[in-house]
């Protein structure tokens, strides 16, 4: 035993104790939040996408510049601890080594060891332009960042002087056979250039013992900053991984409003969320992808989703003392000075945020439960919000409409109702916005037309169909959208339905993926899915020309959260002569058109208005024709047309509307 070995023991003790005892706080402040998400299903899927997403780096890689460093950065880390351990066994025991692995085997190591250390600090530098030079808006400033960046330099740099040095001290210092030097060209690089200063092989060799201490300082203070610092989703993001949502398809969890132990609807306090939001946290990276394509934030709005779990993420540290004394009552509220009721109210719900994030933040149920509890336990929403409410609870429709004048738009049909004849092959879902948009009531015309040319057997509800309830779900009022959802799902098992077709994304995912937990278990299709099956069969074909240029502009609640991005297009396409262009924020990327979320019924007073900001990239591209697939989203975008005087020049149609046309 060495001077070495005691000093080690007392510092890696005392470093690795600290760091245990701030994770064992990171670890009781989850366990102490009230809410549930279980995560524990299907774990064979869950390894999968464990390795595809943390060792395959797949969803960091889609932003390939930035996306290659940080796999760089990753991967050299893996085979660098395993050098790191190697020193810290070696300090302990003198002479110790992993090289009874095999002389073929160490010696590989041993290479991808030197030019992994070579290629991180590339990745660093490369980190540092772009951070100090290129400066992307959604990166932001970061002094915990820079000093990550400085600490993972300095990490690589103490590696290669200490190989250099011990390189040039071989034999005399108590390194021992440095056989393998020959197999590290960038550290072989470094000692010859250390040789210039002609030290003796013994000075070479205590400066190679000092780098080596060094280095492993500088990973034991590491490992003490890594808990309190962003760089804690180097140990989060992998559990966090494993925990994601594995369906794209996502419904809002519901409220047991029968149970009354529940007495605390919503998040009022961080606490109140789940286990699983805290560790959204503490994954974050900071990246800023989630940003960079929210839709609120680029129209000057005050929510940012970054900044957003950055101020939870503060507002549950500030708390700290509270919840390790369990004194939960006492926890100060979410909405803060940081997260406003303006910040919660901004939302859209276009889900942009949760798909771009390599570390599978779900930022929209954190936004849903602070929503749930200002409007159910506190009565703080948006006035507008009120009448769409009385609206529901007395026409079950956001607007001020007669539930007797629902199946108006139908008049001159001769469609049936379910109660008429219920032995049909499909349900058609017409919606609160086929039902009374006179706009929309054009499009819904046009579907039945498609179902009549191709001779699907189906009916509607008519006066018996309510509104799905979504609206009042995405705004809070989940008291209100359940007793909605129940009667809607009464109502259509009692016709025994199998089979729902629906032109509208939002009734679509809510019948889809959300009324389930109420016993409404249906094959739903969205019309686009419907028109390109239809097409495919050959039982619509599109024979006329449309000599025109068509842009399509991707519906939230059918792309981001559903994943339907080709039907749509393939319908479109199917039209003879047609021209078809993308936007240049199109299929994952595309921008809401603002009405998803409640926004619909919201004054958009703060910012740009998002709709005029989607409507420019649609006339950027010179299309004459702006097709959609979604109510929200066609009103949306011909208000943006008329904001900008091109009425007389760009037409907002549904892709029911363009088939039809084309099909005699």
């Amino acid at each position: 035993m060495t001077w070495q070995t005691p000093l080690f023991l007392v510092v890696a003790g005392a470093a690795f104790g600290y760091s245990g005892y701030k994770f064992s706080h990171l670890i009781k402040m989850m366990k102490a939040h009230q809410g549930k998400k279980e995560r524990l299903d299907h774990i064979a899927a869950r390894l999968v996408t464990t390795l595809v997403n943390v060792l395959g780096q797949k969803q960091v890689l889609k932003k390939p510049g930035i996306g290659i460093a940080h796999t760089i950065i990753f991967w050299g880390f893996l085979i660098i601890t395993v050098g790191t351990l190697e020193q810290f066994i070696s300090t302990i025991y003198q002479g110790a080594s992993f090289q009874f692995v095999g002389h073929h085997l160490y010696g590989a190591w041993v290479m991808l060891h030197d030019v992994f250390t070579f290629g991180v600090l590339l990745a660093v530098f490369y980190a540092c332009y772009r951070r100090f030079v290129v400066r992307p808006q959604g990166l932001g400033k970061s002094r915990d960042a820079n000093l990550i960046l400085l600490f993972t330099g300095s990490l690589m740099v103490s590696i290669f002087l200490m190989h250099g040095f011990q390189i040039l001290g071989a034999g005399a210092g108590g390194e021992g056979d440095m056989w393998f030097a020959g197999l590290m060209p960038f550290s072989n690089a470094v000692a010859k250039a250390l040789g210039s200063f002609g030290l003796s092989a013994e000075a070479n060799a205590q400066l190679g013992t000092f780098f080596k201490w060094v280095h492993m300082s500088l990973v034991l203070g590491f490992a003490m900053y890594i808990p309190g610092s962003k760089h804690l989703h180097v140990v989060a993001a992998g559990p966090n991984t494993f925990l994601r949502r594995l369906p794209r398809e996502k419904g809002m969890t519901p409220i047991n409003f029968e149970d009354e132990k529940v007495t605390q609807y919503g998040a009022a306090k961080v606490t109140d969320l789940a286990w699983k939001d805290a560790l959204d946290y503490y994954s974050c990276t900071e990246c800023g992808r989630c940003q960079d394509l929210c839709p609120a934030y680029n129209t000057q709005k005050p929510l940012s989703p970054k900044a957003l779990i950055i101020d939870l993420k503060h507002n549950l540290f500030d708390n700290k003392d509270r919840i390790l004394a369990g004194k939960l009552d006492e926890v100060t509220p979410a909405i803060d000075a940081n997260v406003t009721e303006d910040v919660i109210w901004a939302c859209t719900s276009c889900r942009a945020c949760e798909i771009a994030c390599p570390v599978f933040i779900e930022q929209t149920d954190k936004i849903y439960e602070i929503r749930r509890d200002l409007v159910m336990m506190q009565s703080r929403f948006p006035t507008e919000v009120q009448t769409v409410f009385k609206n529901m609870e007395t026409n079950a429709t956001p607007w001020a409409f007669s539930s007797a004048e629902r199946a108006n738009w139908a008049e001159g049909l001769n469609l049936k109702t379910m109660a008429q004849d219920s032995q049909v092959d499909v349900l058609l879902w017409v919606g609160c916005a086929g039902s009374y948009d006179d706009r929309n009531k054009k499009v819904l015309r046009a579907f039945v037309n498609l179902l009549k040319k191709a001779e699907v057997k189906f009916a509607i509800l008519g006066n018996e169909e309510q509104c799905t309830g979504d609206p009042a779900r995405r705004i809070g009022n989940e008291y209100l959208y359940q007793t909605l959802a129940k009667a809607n799902v009464e109502t259509m098992n009692r016709y025994n339905v199998k089979n729902v077709v629906t032109a509208c994304p939002h009734c679509f995912n809510t019948i889809k993926n959300e009324y389930g937990d109420f016993g409404g278990h249906y094959e739903v299709m969205h019309h686009s899915q419907f028109i390109a099956k239809l097409i495919s069969e050959g039982k619509i074909k599109p024979t006329k020309p449309f000599q025109e240029t068509v842009t399509f502009h991707d519906s939230c609640y059918l792309g981001r959260w559903n994943n339907v991005y080709e039907q749509p297009r393939a319908v479109i396409e199917s039209l003879p002569a047609v021209r078809m262009v993308e936007m240049s924020a199109n299929h994952d990327k595309s921008m809401c058109c603002g009405a998803g979320g409640g926004r619909m019924w919201m004054e958009e007073k703060i910012g740009k208005r998002i709709n005029v900001t989607r409507t420019e990239q649609a006339i950027a591209t010179k299309a004459g024709v702006i097709a959609s697939s979604c109510p929200f989203c066609m009103t949306m975008m011909s208000d943006g047309v008329k904001t900008k005087e091109m009425t007389d020049k760009v037409r907002v149609m549904d892709i029911a509307e363009l088939i039809d046309q084309a099909t005699p």
